[in-house]
């Protein structure tokens, strides 16, 4: 494919005529028109979990650190399917970008997108039925370790919707429909908090199921949240053209085989990085429950503050991918460039608190009136402004990568991330975090130079791959 300037047919030939100013206004507000309730959406999806750990944390530091082990293991799996899931995104937005009208080619990409989560979903939930055994392998205590593993097992059940729920929602945004996934994912939170509410404590008359109850109550919110979404899109007036469930279990091995190639290096671009974070759970384990406890409360007040930025570069990745696919190479550029300020202003709303008032947000998690919290109080108040400093990297490389994505670029930042992540983050993390004084804070400057190192590495690639007439000559593979 030759990249040079040409109409936008995804948002009509006018469009490609503006320049300067007039360009630029344009395109934030169809940034902010697909990406603030994407961000939202994404905020409200991610608080899910955090209602859960806000309500198993009156439970005591134990079930905290059982749900945040978890929570690990199961995002491990979360993870491993989310590449096919994210592929649809570049896939229908370059298809729509070319023509609007391509109903057949969105519909394949979508269906193969569901086919491989579904496919995949129940046969990597296989692991959860050994959650404990890998706990102990990986040096965590036992008490930890025997609450993990029927929280997971029962968290399972959702995996496949979870993910479905990706799916649906890229395609949503690609034909800029992201209103109706923000209410869907408000009512199933509500669902969330109430059935979290019976199942943990016992109320109404249900049986007090403590971790495994808030895995259940999360189980069942996926799950309708993904039978919403698919009600909504068979019978609103613009998705409903796709007829994306009709002849649905018709097999398209030529697409699904694309989307799987699409999707393997983002699913490990993506795990390079939750993984880290997750990983660095098993360090915290090595030094103490507390420290386990307290990761836990500040590596959620980071990834709250990173699910707007993270909305936002998503809906970058499918604005940058309209672009590609209608030849705009100037649009590309300038689509790439607005996504990264945006998601950098906007996360900075967030770091500010987390750097001056960390104590009142870690008592948000905590009940400080008890002795047994005073510990790990203390320990999350001092992570989560080191977790702030890092916070322009993290918006900065999550808008890089997506920008990238919207490209179908995908190789060459896998690779960057797992330099970034594992061949730098890590081993500071461990040299500090075991072998320095610092300790536990020790891990959290690993983080911070992982993402410093990240946001360079993604940065420079996609400067170097859309600068000038050097875009212009090249067709970017997966």
């Amino acid at each position: 494919m030759t990249m040079t300037q040409g109409p936008e047919s995804a948002t009509s030939a006018a469009a490609a005529a503006l320049t300067g100013k007039a360009a630029w206004r344009r395109e934030f507000f169809a940034l902010m028109s697909i990406g603030l309730p994407m961000g939202l959406t994404q905020l409200i999806q991610f608080s899910v979990n955090t209602v859960d750990i806000l309500m198993i944390g009156r439970l005591g530091p134990e079930p905290l650190a059982g749900a945040a082990l978890g929570l690990v293991l199961f995002y491990v799996l979360f993870v491993a399917g989310l590449g096919p899931a994210m592929a649809v995104a570049p896939m229908v937005s370059q298809a729509l970008g070319a023509d609007e009208n391509d109903t057949r080619d969105t519909r394949r990409s979508v269906r193969m997108g569901l086919w491989a989560v579904g496919i995949g979903a129940p046969v990597f939930s296989l692991v959860f039925l050994f959650a404990e055994n890998i706990a102990l392998a990986l040096g965590q205590p036992a008490v930890i370790a025997t609450l993990a593993e029927p929280y997971v097992l029962a968290l399972a059940p959702g995996l496949p919707f979870a993910l479905g729920i990706i799916v649906l929602r890229n395609f949503l945004a690609a034909i800029d429909r992201t209103r109706a996934p923000l209410l869907i994912i408000i009512m199933t939170t509500f669902l969330n908090a109430f059935l979290n509410y019976l199942l943990i404590y016992g109320n109404w008359g249900f049986p007090r199921l403590e971790l495994v109850g808030a895995g259940l109550a999360s189980s069942i919110s996926h799950a309708a949240g993904f039978a919403a979404l698919a009600v909504y899109i068979s019978y609103e007036k613009r998705a409903k053209t796709f007829e994306l469930f009709k002849h649905f279990f018709r097999p398209d091995w030529e697409r699904l085989r694309e989307v799987v190639r699409l999707g393997w290096p983002i699913g490990v671009t993506i795990g390079f990085e939750a993984m880290l974070f997750n990983a660095c759970i098993f360090l915290m384990g090595r030094i103490g429950v507390n420290e386990v406890a307290a990761y836990q409360v500040a590596l959620n007040v980071t990834a709250l503050a990173f699910m707007m930025p993270l909305g936002l570069s998503m809906a970058g990745g499918v604005r940058v991918g309209l672009m590609a696919g209608a030849k705009n190479a100037i649009g590309v550029r300038r689509a790439a460039a607005i996504s990264i300020l945006c998601c950098i202003a906007i996360i900075m709303l967030f770091a500010i608190p987390m750097m001056f008032v960390p104590g009142w947000i870690a008592n948000l998690y905590l009940d400080q009136d008890k002795s047994a919290n005073t510990a790990v109080l203390a320990l999350a108040a001092s992570f989560l402004p080191i977790a702030a400093a890092f916070a322009l990297f993290d918006a900065t490389q999550v808008a890089c990568a997506q920008a990238l994505r919207g490209l179908k670029d995908v190789r060459i930042p896998m690779i960057m991330t797992g330099i970034a992540y594992w061949a730098i983050g890590f081993p500071v993390s461990a040299g500090l975090g075991l072998y320095t004084p610092l300790g536990a804070v020790g891990v959290w400057y690993g983080l911070l130079v992982s993402l410093a190192a990240a946001a360079l590495l993604l940065g420079g690639r996609l400067w170097m791959i859309t600068r000038g007439d050097a875009y212009a000559r090249a067709d970017h593979p997966a």
